[in-house]
């Protein structure tokens, strides 16, 4: 899908991965819908990117999300792209997950980006033409303890993500996985529980910055292809 001129829509675009893909995208010529619950954040990311407009969105709760996909249409009148970035880790071994956390993670992490979808798709099928982007974690590719919860969130979002393209072919709509590797942002201080353990287990670990993220983002939009990973191969991914 061309990027120059479409209108992308990007949740959780306060910070880190959000707020690269969305400098990448209006520097590619995009009009940026900023998505997220710090409105002051997304206000200020507004103001530096031509077109953008910000809404402020909690993503768990389905009436913002239509609210928001309404704003989309009636500032621009389609939407071209979704990309389902914001997300929240947790760390903690099975024994001890807390319920409530575990709920919570799989609310943001994965009944959000299909809340998202479904109030994109109506959209993007009168258009012909769509491409949604769900950003997983590569963590999904090691059975690392403490990442049970999280990983099964995210796990869970990768087969919905190609069951729904495989639903969607032949409709101009393309679902795409985007998979990082470990991101210098503020995941690890946003982590639902057990943030200490994440900080020991990630101690001394390479980080990519959000923009080689923002990059293979664009790329998979530019693409439409299944999926991406930065996931080097000594882990398990692609990426040399």
């Amino acid at each position: 899908m061309k990027i120059d001129n479409s209108v992308v829509i990007i949740t959780g675009a306060s910070s880190g991965i959000g707020a690269a893909t969305a400098r990448a995208a209006a520097a590619a010529g995009a009009r940026v819908v900023l998505a997220a619950r710090r409105e002051d954040r997304i206000s200020a990311l507004a103001d530096e990117l031509d077109g953008a407009i910000a809404v402020r969105c909690d993503v768990t709760d389905q009436e913002q999300v239509a609210a928001m996909v309404q704003t989309t249409l009636d500032a621009f009148g389609r939407v071209d792209a979704l990309v389902n970035n914001a997300g929240q880790g947790l760390q903690a071994t099975t024994e001890q997950i807390s319920l409530d956390d575990f709920r919570g993670v799989l609310e943001l992490n994965l009944v959000a980006p299909l809340a998202l979808m479904q109030a994109v798709l109506p959209a993007m099928r009168r258009q012909g033409a769509g491409c949604i982007v769900n950003v997983s974690s590569g963590t999904t590719f090691a059975d690392v303890p403490g990442t049970g919860g999280y990983v099964a969130s995210k796990i869970a979002l990768e087969r919905l993500s190609a069951i729904a393209r495989n639903e969607l072919e032949g409709t101009g709509v393309t679902v795409s996985t985007m998979i990082p590797f470990a991101t210098n942002t503020e995941f690890l201080s946003s982590i639902r529980a057990g943030r200490a353990d994440a900080e020991a287990m990630t101690s001394g670990a390479t980080f990519d910055a959000p923009e080689q993220v923002a990059d293979a983002i664009l790329e998979l939009i530019l693409t439409g292809d299944a999926r991406l990973d930065l996931v080097p191969v000594a882990y398990g991914g692609t990426r040399p």
